[in-house]
Formats: structure tokens, C-alpha cells, sequence
């Protein structure tokens, strides 16, 4: 099936073969390439051809026209970091916010992912995966179209299992492109409290071996923070995931300097996440490696915590990525749009920048920038159709407004 989608007001994120990068870092960020009055030519799930209205090609065949009048596309957002797969969630922790509390004290109540991880023993698998279709349609509706999904609530071996069964399944479906994350090294169990010896053995001897049998997950993250999982079994949990071929993500920098940033640029990491506390050493680090720097804006929204420093990081040349932190604690919302607002609102990103985190970056993070993240011939056809707009930064300024025409997955 050829489909052409004629008089697009812009063609967002263009890339010609000879020109296709892995990622854009620095000032490179705030270069989006675009197309005004375009034509966009797909055969079946793929990208054929692209180009000027008033260029367009004599006699080019075609068996649907899609007018898009006033219209941008763009390519689908790659949301690189969430953890969709949850059971219930956590409202009253949001109280108890509001009353005060913080995100560490609810976490030693009991609350935060050790509540989580109790819910998800008590959920079957089919219906877990019910609930966590539900969830990946809206946010496809949403203009997600590729998605790194984590365990980490099941903090045992049938727990975690379960839950990258679950992603496993919704994989399945082939709906978008879907990455799993290994995450057992999210929070210690309340049976390992004062025995974090034994939990980390138990990850490493029974766990991973388990996880990579049945081929569940193509990498593994572990949550690297003061009252968490400090560097040396950070560094013990990364060197066992590698022997497995598991590579490594890591959860970096939140609340604390954490040295996160350093333990995951020495493993290689594809990404390190958060990054709320970052100074000088840690952004030299990133600097010397091709680790990305993923941001996590919705969290910091949430929690009402300070905003990751964007502009130091991009200013120091380095490459950043977008994504959600879709979870029920701190951020319980799979919406990119909202995450591109915040973006331009509080880190001060332009909206240009905010694109390229949010789609070619994206996609990197997840190892993906050569099937999606821009416009280019041959990659897939995943794509957003904006209602009509008078510029692309309409997109984030609008944060209340859903402007999004359809979705190409």
C-alpha cells in the first residue's frame, strides 16, 4: 500500500541517507531540519520518499492521498524511560506529599516502589497485562512511538519475571517498538533491609541467569542512590548484567551526587537517567563517553524537586534525550507532549532542542536512531500529524491543548 500524505504546511526532522547521524549533541541540538510544503510518501510501514509540492514528481503513483493542509508531521516521540508496567497506583502517596512528606521518608514507611513491589505479588499475570495494554495505547495516542519499558516492582525472582514476561507480551503485539530494562536493582525488599548482601547475590545467581534464558530483556538498570544501591554494588550488578550480554542503563543522580554518572559511563551505559544533581565532574564525565543523558522532567514536576540542568549539559556539548518516567509514584503520566512543554518551560530548552531530545535521542537511548527518530527514507513510518498549527513551537507553548491530528504507527 502506497499512501501519500501531499501538502504538509512542514516536514519536521528530515534526514537524507548520506546524512543520517546517531545522535545530535550541543549547539547541533537546536538544528531541526525541516521541509515547508511537502509530500511524504509511505509503502507499507516504511518511509519511500519525501519531498517539495512544487517539485512533485510527474506520474508518481500512489493509492491513498492523506491532504494535510496547515498540518506538520513529525516522527513519533521515543520515550526512553518508564516503567508502564505497574499494578495499582499510588494517589494517597501524592497526599501525603502535599502533607509534607517526602519522597524519601514515604519510601522508609514502606510506600514508594516497596508498595508497588507488594501490589504486584498480588496481581496475576493476565491481568497485569491487561491493565499495562491499556496504558501503552494511550500513550501511542499520544504520539508515543517507541518505548523502553522496566521491571523493578516485583524485587523477586517470580516478581520480576512476571513483569518482563508481561513486556515480553506487549512486545508481541507489534504495535511500537518496545525495549525491556531488567530492574530487580530498583529498591532492596523489606526481607533484604539489613541484608543487601543477600539480595544482590540473589539478583546475580538466580535472577539474571533466569532472565536471560527465557530472553526477556535486552538491558539491565539499577536504581544507583544514597538509601538505594550504592556505587560499589552498582559496579558488582553491571559487571555481572555484561557477562550476561545485558548492557547497561542506570538510574543516575536524582536525589543526591551519587556518583551514578561515573559508575555507568565506566560500564558503557547506553544512557544515565535523572541527572537532578549534576556538577562539573559529573558533566566532564559524560563528555568524555558516548553515554546519553536522559532527562527526566515529569519526575522533577511531580515531586516538586529542582529541574535537571539542560542547558549546562547541552552547552557543554553533550547529547540529551527526553522521556517520561511513566510510573505510579513520581510521575504518572506516559504524555510526551507534556515533557516537551516542561522541556522549553523550565529547563529552557528551545523547541527545536525539545524535538531532537524528544525523537532522534531518543531513539539512541534505546539504540533504535537507525529505524526511527527522523523523517528519512527507509526507516519506519511512524509519525505524528498535528491539527493545523501556525509554527512548530505552538507544540510545547500549547501544554493544555491536544494537538495532535493522528498518529502513523
Amino acid at each position: 500500500m502506497l499512501t501519500l500524505y501531499s501538502n504538509i504546511k512542514q516536514l519536521v526532522q528530515i534526514e537524507n541517507n548520506s546524512e543520517q547521524k546517531n545522535s545530535v549533541k550541543g549547539t547541533e541540538m537546536d538544528v531541526l531540519p525541516c521541509m515547508n510544503d511537502a509530500w511524504l510518501l509511505t509503502e507499507n510501514d516504511l518511509i519511500k520518499d519525501f519531498g517539495s509540492m512544487q517539485s512533485f514528481p510527474t506520474g508518481l503513483h500512489y493509492d491513498t492521498e492523506i491532504n494535510c493542509t496547515g498540518k506538520f508531521i513529525l516522527p513519533t516521540w521515543c520515550d526512553s524511560h518508564t516503567h508502564l508496567v505497574f499494578s495499582h497506583p499510588r494517589e494517597h502517596e501524592f497526599v501525603d506529599r502535599i502533607h509534607g512528606l517526602s519522597y524519601e521518608e514515604i519510601a522508609k514507611r514502606g510506600g514508594g516502589i516497596l508498595n508497588s513491589a507488594k501490589r504486584m505479588q498480588e496481581i496475576g499475570e493476565s491481568e497485569l497485562f491487561d491493565i499495562s495494554l491499556e496504558r501503552l495505547h494511550q500513550v501511542i495516542a499520544m504520539g508515543t512511538g517507541a518505548i523502553e519499558i522496566k521491571s523493578g516492582y516485583g524485587l523477586s525472582t517470580e516478581g520480576e519475571i512476571k513483569m518482563l514476561r508481561v513486556i515480553k507480551k506487549l512486545k508481541e503485539e507489534n504495535l511500537i517498538d518496545i525495549k525491556a530494562s531488567f530492574l530487580a536493582a530498583h529498591a532492596f525488599p523489606s526481607e533484604y533491609r539489613e541484608n543487601h548482601e543477600g539480595y544482590i547475590q540473589l539478583i546475580i545467581e538466580e535472577m539474571l541467569p533466569s532472565v536471560v534464558d527465557e530472553g526477556l530483556a535486552d538491558y539491565m538498570d539499577v536504581f544507583c542512590e544514597k538509601g538505594f544501591f550504592n556505587v560499589d554494588e552498582t559496579d558488582r550488578l553491571l559487571s555481572a548484567a555484561t557477562k550476561y550480554g545485558l548492557k547497561p542503563k542506570i538510574h543516575a543522580n536524582q536525589l543526591y551526587n551519587s556518583g551514578g554518572v561515573q559508575i555507568g559511563v565506566k560500564h558503557n551505559a547506553i544512557s544515565v537517567d535523572h541527572l537532578e544533581t549534576m556538577d562539573d565532574d559529573e558533566v566532564a564525565c559524560l563528555q568524555n563517553s558516548n553515554t546519553m543523558a536522559t532527562l527526566l522532567p515529569g519526575a522533577a514536576f511531580f515531586l516538586a524537586m529542582h529541574y535537571q540542568p539542560a542547558r549546562k549539559l547541552i552547552d557543554a556539548g553533550l547529547a540529551v534525550a527526553l522521556a517520561t518516567d511513566y510510573n505510579p509514584g513520581s510521575c504518572p503520566s506516559g504524555n510526551m507532549n507534556f515533557i516537551l512543554s516542561l522541556a522549553c518551560t523550565q529547563m529552557r530548552m528551545t523547541p527545536e532542542e525539545a524535538v531532537n531530545a524528544c525523537t532522534i535521542n531518543g531513539a539512541a537511548a534505546m539504540e533504535l536512531q537507525h529505524q526511527l527518530g527522523t523523517i528519512a527514507r527507509g526507516k519506519k513510518a511512524r509519525f505524528i500529524i498535528t491539527k493545523p498549527m501556525s509554527s512548530l513551537a505552538y507544540l510545547p507553548y500549547a501544554f493544555g491543548e491536544s494537538v495532535i491530528d493522528r498518529v502513523v504507527i
